[in-house]
């Protein structure tokens, strides 16, 4: 295959390749391999390297799946493929080699997808960057001193990049949509329940964390998601269940709906220009395809949403962390981790079993409060960051400055956090880039449970402002 050619398909159109015979599966990992080789090192994408792994599946024989022999990357966290190191971004997990696949490994697998890599993510995904001291700094392609958003950064800069048309990834408060939005992508979180994460844990994060992809078309998301939703064996809960296959709601009608435009962050940190410029832009796009868009205001308690994140996100990883401590066979050391993840981690312990029931109550109550006030709404527009990509460095869990830290998450998530707390599916489009040439991406959320209303959305946005021919030069 061409240099050219490659890119010019999403993974639906390799797939339709290889079925058809035009080209083989070892053809298109070569050409996956070929980019991967040239443009990586400018970007430092991949964690894991799993050439051999890609290898010995074509040998032993893919699955006849719908994406037989489409090149994949699974982000480094939390997911596991036998045989293969699981760091989570982590110096203590380094070595850490899995015995047994995840369920959503296991589908992807059953979907033919060849998975060449795992992908960078900062430690425990616990920032909106893709940096760790462990694998280093992910660059975004767009703009090399800029940060491709985290923590699914890795697998964003790689589809953005051109390496491959789509990539697995996580978010736990807002880690698919903003790499998506950094880096020129369509990112979709669906609602909580919607993604399996067995056969080790019921749910990530209490319910906060979930998984799925970013892409460079929207076919491919719905696609990808109709491969791993479902619950497997033992799930806690499950999402309300889908009226029709995904991939068939991409290019059916959206009706006309009714937006709510919010262009201030819940948190009250003050919106950059651009983005809210963005955001606008959006709405009225919206308003010429026929949807009638108001503005809006939604409020929540920031005090307990705060309290509850803390409590919630750092108790988790002091959890996994004292349990590798056992695992091994030693005390867990300052230096076994970043700064500010040790930091986060001590403070947690002051926190009691009362503090976080009390935070779970909190989820529950946003994701109420969220679908109540969607009873008026078709979806939420909103920027899907709160500022355009930062400088790499200021979003690092080892940055010694630890307000710009905070400052950066709290803008950076400052739309996004939201829909991890309600639960509700939430994507984000790539709409607008600034004058700087960065992608600026819009986000848009629904009602628990329609992600079909999503996926009939962005594609009528993917058609009426085309993106996927839009490519940063490397």
């Amino acid at each position: 295959m061409g240099f050219t050619e490659y890119e010019s398909y999403d993974a639906v159109g390799l797939a339709d390749l290889v079925r058809r015979g035009e080209v083989t599966p070892e053809e298109v990992l070569d050409a996956a391999l070929e980019r991967l080789a040239e443009r990586n090192p400018s970007l430092n994408a991949i964690a894991i390297p799993m050439h051999e792994e890609a290898r010995a599946t074509l040998r032993e024989g893919i699955p006849n799946g719908p994406l037989r022999g489409v090149p994949f990357l699974l982000k480094d966290l939390a997911v596991l493929y036998e045989g293969v190191r699981t760091t989570n971004g982590c110096r203590f997990f380094a070595d850490n080699v899995a015995d047994h696949d995840s369920e959503i490994t296991m589908r992807y697998k059953r979907a033919g997808l060849v998975t060449f890599g795992k992908s960078t993510t900062p430690e425990f995904g616990l920032t909106s960057t893709t940096e760790s001291s462990l694998f280093g700094e992910t660059h975004n392609p767009w703009n090399l001193a800029h940060t491709p958003g985290g923590s699914s950064g890795g697998s964003a800069a790689a589809v953005a990049a051109g390496i491959l048309p789509a990539a697995h990834a996580s978010d736990g408060g807002g880690s698919i949509r903003i790499p998506a939005s950094c880096c020129g992508l369509f990112g979709l979180k669906p609602t909580r329940g919607r993604i399996p994460f067995g056969p080790d844990v019921g749910e990530g994060w209490s319910g906060l964390s979930t998984m799925h992809a970013v892409s460079r078309s929207v076919r491919d998301n719905a696609l990808l998601l109709d491969l791993v939703e479902g619950p497997d064996l033992g799930a806690p809960y499950q999402a309300r269940p889908k009226e029709r296959p995904y991939v068939e709601e991409v290019g059916r009608p959206t009706g006309q709906l009714r937006v709510a435009l919010l262009t201030d962050m819940v948190n009250g940190l003050p919106t950059h220009p651009d983005c809210r410029a963005a955001a606008q832009a959006a709405a009225k796009l919206c308003q010429e395809l026929g949807h009638v868009v108001e503005e809006a205001t939604l409020a929540v308690d920031l005090s307990a949403m705060g309290t509850a994140s803390q409590c919630i996100v750092s108790g988790n990883v002091l959890s996994i962390l004292e349990d590798r401590a056992a695992a091994i066979g030693r005390e867990l050391r300052e230096e076994d981790v970043e700064p500010i993840t040790w930091a986060m981690t001590q403070a947690v312990k002051q926190r009691g079993a009362a503090e976080y029931a009390r935070s779970v109550r909190t989820v529950h109550a946003i994701g109420r409060q969220v679908e109540r006030f969607l009873q008026a709404y078709d979806v939420i527009l909103s920027p899907t960051l709160g500022a355009p990509p930062e400088k790499l460095g200021v979003l690092s869990l080892s940055n010694p400055d630890a307000a710009a830290f905070t400052h950066a998450v709290f803008t950076s998530a400052g739309y996004t956090q939201l829909f991890n707390f309600s639960g509700h599916p939430a994507m984000s489009v790539p709409l607008h880039w600034n004058a700087e040439g960065l992608p600026i991406g819009i986000q848009f959320a629904a009602r628990l449970g329609d992600e079909g209303g999503l996926f009939r959305l962005a594609a009528q946005l993917e058609e009426a402002s085309p993106w996927a021919q839009r490519r940063p030069t490397l």
